[in-house]
């Protein structure tokens, strides 16, 4: 299939219909036992379900001071902090069927909320997923928004939060995300197996770094195989927190 509007819908309707665990399932028939599940940290707002084929944005610990002002110009700096500091760039691009995977470094901030999040449905967001924070979650399940996020917050963003890129590989819940280059008018997803980190033995031969016990090792993308079927974001009720996505990992 060709990098279209026609083959974003045919995988959309494929997908669409499926449980995580038939995928689950499917991809353990593969040999892909440890990729292509999120961490159950990453629970949802609501029992809920979504398909979408993921739209990456990264945001990083504000590095500045936040100055001593009066209300009133704290106001004033808000509209500039939003602007220049932590704008939503991303979201402008959001094409109907994404499945928005925002790497928010863990910070407990809430970077999205009842107004923006609506916003992003109204574009054709299929739904978010979050390692950070979100607020506003009585409106967020009223509006029957879809959303996954590893914490419940109460703060905005000012001081806490400022943008880092979009469209770029992501790691939220222990997988990564990795977008192909653009063209031919449309966005392509990739999965490769990268390089592990070798170091060298005692011999001079190089030997493979040790994981740490019980948790992840190492997050890599997984084997390029049927790269088309990593590129679906994918969550549903089946078990609660638990969201298979378009990511790899390896414990």
């Amino acid at each position: 299939m060709g990098d279209s509007s026609g083959e974003r819908h045919e995988l959309l309707r494929l997908y669409g219909p499926l449980r995580v665990a038939d995928l689950r399932d499917g991809m353990d028939a593969l040999m892909r036992h440890r990729t292509g599940s999120m961490s159950p940290s990453i629970r949802p707002l609501w029992r809920t379900r979504a398909c979408g084929i993921a739209r990456t944005a990264r945001y990083l610990p504000y590095e500045g001071t936040v100055p001593t002002l009066s209300p009133e110009e704290y106001a004033k700096w808000t509209s500039w902090y939003y602007k220049e500091v932590c704008p939503y760039p991303w979201m402008a691009e959001i094409e109907p069927g994404d499945f928005c995977v925002i790497d928010q470094s863990g910070v407990d901030a809430g970077l999205m909320g009842s107004n923006n999040t609506l916003g992003g449905v109204k574009a054709g967001a299929a739904g978010y997923v979050t390692n950070g924070g979100v607020r506003d979650t009585d409106e967020i399940i009223l509006q029957k928004i879809p959303f996954w996020s590893a914490l419940v917050s109460q703060s905005m963003v000012q001081g806490r939060l400022q943008f880092a890129g979009k469209d770029i590989p992501v790691v939220v819940g222990g997988g990564r995300g990795e977008p192909w280059r653009r063209g031919g008018g449309g966005r392509r997803w990739r999965d490769r197996r990268a390089p592990r980190p070798r170091l060298p033995s005692r011999r001079g031969r190089p030997r493979r770094p040790p994981g740490r016990q019980g948790g992840a090792a190492e997050a890599l993308p997984g084997p390029g195989h049927s790269a088309r079927r990593q590129r679906q974001g994918v969550t549903s009720p089946g078990r609660p927190g638990h969201a298979a996505a378009n990511f790899q990992f390896t414990i």
